[in-house]
């Protein structure tokens, strides 16, 4: 056990059937009225966005404004423009309808609003931000990956210099989070596979890295058992409610595990393949995970031996000798991988997912300088990451 850690999960959590339904009474508890909602695009098309604005009753709170422009990576600029309609609207709470941009983007407006700024490149580091001005808000994820509904970090984009940047802050935490099944019946096959090997991915790291400790154990290894167990059935069968709100909880339950603990090696390479060679960030996640934690075995041996009972189950751990645990978790993960793969086409190599051989080296020299490396359990060098990549191809 860590001699000292800090923890936090400040958001309530409406799970369930009609949990939308239950919004109008959060907002009048926080003490809001007008609201605005913040979405994009796609979902605004696909009725997403409607059957959000459909269960709630506006009798209790009323929808100032919709704000439907958000793009797939959010920007400073959009931000911007949000805070001016936040403002012109005279609203006085946050609605989020989406996955992880959205809701970052959401994350971006409620900082530049509760410190009383005019640009959030004025909010830039980590842990700076203090409480300021209460604004309420809530998000609704519509993907079951990101977890970003419960973590305490917000990705926003500087399209001036091309940089993603990180803010990281207690203070960024939904008041509330909705995990509604309706948000997710719509995802395509890859997606939900996708999206559901990045909740996997982040809480085995959460498990694994060195700031881990015994709550956010608690919240990763709950999360394992619940995507062994709905994963896969929510990828054959995308239409089934109360599988799609197991792996709403999972994503969640993964979000508050790595919020609170961080990530690793899978996570610093990932993000590097997705900046230079533009993969999505869980097919990078789902094609690097067991190839990272082969490398990271030799230091993670126990670690890894424990999860067998959560990615395996009961029976596979029983009949694993226990000096072949760590090697089965590590099997089960690629077993996982590859039905994904044939049931959606996920992509199992970075070959398959548009990683060229010649991106490797700027690849490497990102993965060194991301801060997920510095909690890895294992110090991997330059060339430890090119042999990596040359495994995935």
């Amino acid at each position: 056990m860590s001699n000292y850690y800090e923890f936090q999960n400040a958001s309530k959590i409406l799970s369930g059937n009609f949990a939308i339904e239950n919004i109008p009474h959060e907002f009048k508890a926080l003490g809001a009225k007008r609201i605005l909602i913040l979405t994009d695009e796609t979902l605004k098309k696909i009725g997403t966005l409607q059957t959000v604005i459909d269960g709630i009753d506006t009798k209790e709170i009323e929808i100032a404004g919709v704000f439907s422009k958000i793009p797939q990576d959010s920007s400073i600029e959009i931000i911007k423009e949000i805070v001016k309609q936040y403002k012109e609207l005279n609203c006085e709470a946050i609605l989020a309808v989406g996955g992880g941009s959205v809701i970052d983007t959401a994350k971006g407006v409620r900082m530049v609003l509760s410190q009383e700024k005019e640009d959030i490149m004025q909010l830039m580091g980590c842990e700076i931000i203090y409480y300021g001005k209460h604004i309420p808000f809530i998000a609704i994820p519509t993907t079951s990956g990101t977890g970003s509904e419960a973590t305490l970090v917000a990705v926003i984009l500087n399209s001036m210099q091309n940089v993603k940047m990180e803010f990281i802050s207690y203070f960024l935490v939904p008041d509330a989070a909705v995990l509604d099944p309706r948000m997710t019946l719509t995802l395509p096959k890859k997606i939900t596979a996708s999206t559901g090997m990045d909740t996997l991915c982040h809480a085995i790291e959460s498990y694994t890295c060195i700031q881990k400790n015994p709550m956010s154990d608690a919240y990763a290894v709950a999360a394992i058992e619940i995507i062994r167990e709905n994963l896969v059935l929510a990828v054959k069968n995308g239409k089934d409610k109360k599988v799609r709100n197991a792996m709403a909880n999972a994503s969640l339950m993964a979000g508050v595990a790595f919020s609170n603990s961080m990530v690793g090696l899978i996570h610093a390479i990932g993000h590097s393949v997705g900046a230079v060679s533009r993969v999505p960030h869980g097919d990078a996640m789902s094609i690097l995970m067991p190839h990272c934690m082969r490398f990271n075995k030799d230091k993670l041996e126990k670690e890894y031996a424990k999860l067998l009972l959560y990615i395996g189950g009961e029976e596979v751990y029983i009949q694993t000798p226990k000096e072949q645990r760590a090697n089965k978790t590590i099997m089960c993960i690629e077993e996982i991988l590859n039905e994904l793969n044939s049931l959606s086409g996920l992509p199992t190599k970075l070959s398959e997912a548009g990683v060229k051989r010649e991106d490797f080296e700027s690849i490497a020299k990102k993965s060194l300088n991301d801060g997920a490396m510095i909690v890895n359990p294992k110090q991997a060098s330059y060339d430890d990451v090119m042999e990596i990549l040359k495994q995935a191809f």
